[in-house]
């Protein structure tokens, strides 16, 4: 990612320390338990996925752009009856999906959810729980989870979280692309 650390709309970090902690807070790697065992030497890839929805139909949409030595496989699709979180889990399952061998892979999102579910232990304590919430409530969309951990297990994922509709270009297409699917169930 080019450009500041932070949103334009907040105030710049002043010191380097401010600076370097609000780098770190936004490019983190997930926890330990849900990473591959041995240490991935693979290629690097950038991915980048967005999910969206109409709520009151269901209707929802995902996207994912996945970006390796300069080139660029652009996948989307669609389901009814769905979650806009759900889309967002499957934007990113479908680009892990399409990868051949274990990757270092640089996820790029808006979705705090799918950031915080991975980077700040959501998922660990949700399996020590019994894939009950802190709340006591069944975790939705398990089986996403589930085939998430599993490609997390191959590939050495780091989240790279960027504020939704804020000119960033890979969030801006996939949040476009994501629609577009979306838009498709109308009228079924």
């Amino acid at each position: 990612m080019t450009g500041k650390p932070y949103s334009s709309r907040t105030a710049a970090p002043k010191s380097a320390g401010q600076k370097a902690q609000a780098a770190a807070r936004d490019r983190l790697p997930i926890k330990a338990g849900i990473q591959p065992d041995v240490p991935v030497v693979g290629e690097e890839v950038e991915l980048f996925s967005d999910g969206a929805c109409d709520t009151t139909q269901g209707h929802g949409g995902w996207a994912t752009i996945l970006k390796y030595k300069g080139q660029e496989l652009v996948l989307s699709g669609h389901e009814e009856g769905t979650t806009n979180n759900r889309m967002e889990l499957r934007g990113l399952l479908e680009g892990l999906k399409v990868l051949k061998r274990p990757c270092q892979v640089r996820v790029v999102t808006d979705s705090q959810y799918l950031r915080k579910a991975f980077t700040d232990g959501w998922i660990l304590k949700w399996q020590r729980n019994g894939w009950k919430t802190a709340g006591g409530d069944p975790v939705k969309n398990r089986e996403l989870w589930e085939e998430l951990i599993a490609q997390a297990r191959v590939h050495a994922l780091t989240f790279v979280w960027v504020k939704g509709h804020a000119g960033h270009g890979e969030n801006e297409r996939v949040d476009e692309l994501a629609v577009q699917e979306r838009k498709k169930l109308r009228g079924r």
